[in-house]
């Protein structure tokens, strides 16, 4: 799954919220491998849009049960 951009967390609702949230792997994993300062660079990026995601989730008022069956277990 691919980090989304910061124009689309902020433009998401609660539910897509709650699927990066689950379902995203935590900033700098996609680029493992790679050179170190892409590597870098990627995990500064990713992590402000996982922090944008974090505090969407908490002020949407987390995941619910009802969320929680919707997205499933897996992506």
């Amino acid at each position: 799954m691919e980090y989304p951009t910061m124009e689309e967390v902020e433009a998401a609702d609660h539910l897509q919220i709650c699927k990066w949230y689950r379902f995203l792997p935590s900033p700098g994993t996609i680029a493992l491998g790679r050179a170190p300062e892409v590597h870098k660079t990627m995990v500064k990026k990713e992590r402000l849009i996982m922090d944008a995601i974090s505090n969407r989730f908490l002020q949407g008022g987390g995941m619910s049960p009802e969320i929680s069956k919707k997205i499933g277990l897996t992506k």
